[in-house]
């Protein structure tokens, strides 16, 4: 096997050829960086901190959307593709440099930025937020931790003879406890079957204090997170520390699927993803728990 090589003939064409004869889009990438953090002040010193599934915010500093809030991100330099931009978006937001990074969507509606036709390449990145610093980029002053909740408000079914719909409406809200800063929006999920096939759109319904289409892009991000460690457990354990209990993995589980789970079902499921070491977990008033790590050969 070898690399194509270009005939004279197409280097001709090429060296004729006038790109700016087509419209062109600028690029770039938003990035959804979850994480599981204590979510409150903590009532029992007895028992493990409360936690909560957490999304990482910008506040903007200048227009479009001045003083509201977004996804970090930013504009794709000449030099870069879409996972350089992303990469570097992320160490600038929060200085985590070995952080899951998976292309999660790509957004490009008509109107969907009142700048112009910009397309957003959407990363999914789960991060140990314990560990990492936010900190405002060039476009934001302020960056913070939101809690995020995503609820059913409605849900309606439409069967025909060849095809069928479902409508589901969702209310998300992110919150951050300290400020006192709640930001909410209703984002409209339709998805039609048609000849075996499925088409799925999404329609913001009502946003408050979110930026562009971003109610709509952390929805679809997070149905994609859920979907994904359905599918793949060993996802889950980027959000966790080199170390944890056995509780607290399952505790990142339920709050990534929003979910109970059966503990001795879980325990059988993540025993080959897991190994124990000798340290134990103390103090803070809570009983010793032994702590565990990523079984290495499992993740290879």
């Amino acid at each position: 096997m070898s690399l194509y090589v270009m005939s004279e003939e197409e280097r001709a064409y090429l060296a004729g050829y006038d790109i700016a004869r087509f419209e062109r889009p600028s690029l770039a990438t938003d990035i959804a960086i979850f994480s599981i953090m204590e979510d409150g002040e903590r009532e029992n010193y007895k028992k493990l901190p409360k936690k909560a599934l957490k999304l990482l915010l910008i506040k903007r500093a200048t227009y479009p959307f001045k003083d509201l809030w977004a996804l970090p991100g930013g504009f794709c330099r000449p030099d870069e593709d879409v996972q350089e931009t992303a990469l570097r978006e992320l160490y600038e937001e929060t200085h985590v440099k070995a952080a899951y990074l998976q292309l999660a969507g790509t957004f490009g509606e008509v109107g969907r930025d009142p700048r112009g036709w910009i397309i957003s390449n959407t990363f999914l990145s789960l991060v140990d937020g314990e560990t990492c610093k936010p900190r405002g980029g060039s476009d934001a002053w302020e960056a913070k931790w939101f809690s995020v909740e995503l609820t059913v408000k409605e849900e309606k079914r439409k069967l025909q003879e060849e095809a069928a719909e479902l409508v589901t409406e969702y209310n998300l809200t992110l919150s951050h406890e300290e400020s006192g800063v709640v930001l909410k929006a209703v984002i409209k999920e339709q998805k039609r079957f048609v000849n075996y096939h499925e088409k799925v759109s999404y329609e913001i319904v009502d946003s408050e204090g979110l930026a562009f289409d971003h109610g709509k892009i952390i929805l679809q991000t997070l149905l994609f997170l859920r979907k994904s460690v359905k599918n793949d457990w060993k996802l889950a354990f980027d959000l966790m520390p080199e170390f944890f209990t056995l509780t607290q993995l399952q505790n990142t589980f339920e709050l990534v699927l929003d979910e109970k789970l059966l503990t001795p079902n879980f325990r059988r499921k993540v025993d080959e993803l897991v190994v124990e070491t000798e340290q134990i977990l103390e103090g803070n008033g809570h009983r010793p728990a032994k702590l565990f790590k990523r079984k290495v050969e499992a993740f290879a």
